[in-house]
């Protein structure tokens, strides 16, 4: 198996620099675009998962890689939570909620998939 030399490479980092853009797009418009607060969480937390996927590589050993892959699993989930308040309190609609809560979902799983690989790989 050939080794990654670069995070940029990675579909798990190629997906959630997509979900940033996404949530960059999202609260560009509406009425998140002027709730200051609820906007920056929701970008704080969708950057986050790029930045510790490449903080984490970067770090050069498998053990600190999944620890940062976790702390970007973490941040899947709480932007998960404010897709399910932003379309609780119609700042979202239906369709765009649907669309990138599954985009987080999907990236959640693989993220999962990924750190469970690499807790398994050479001890096989």
């Amino acid at each position: 198996m050939a080794k990654i030399q670069r995070f940029e490479d990675l579909e798990v980092y190629k997906n959630a620099l997509d979900i940033s853009i996404y949530v960059y797009e999202l609260t560009s418009q509406g009425k998140l675009s002027k709730d200051y607060g609820l906007k920056d969480q929701i970008t704080r937390a969708a950057v986050s998962i790029s930045n510790n996927i490449a903080e984490g590589f970067e770090y050069d050993n498998k053990k600190d890689f999944i620890k940062f892959l976790r702390y970007s699993k973490g941040s899947t989930g709480e932007v998960r939570n404010m897709l399910n308040l932003l379309v609780r309190i119609e700042f979202i609609e239906k369709d765009r909620y649907s669309f990138l809560y599954e985009k987080v979902s999907s990236l959640s799983k693989q993220l999962f998939g990924f750190i469970q690989y690499l807790k398994n790989y050479n001890n096989k």
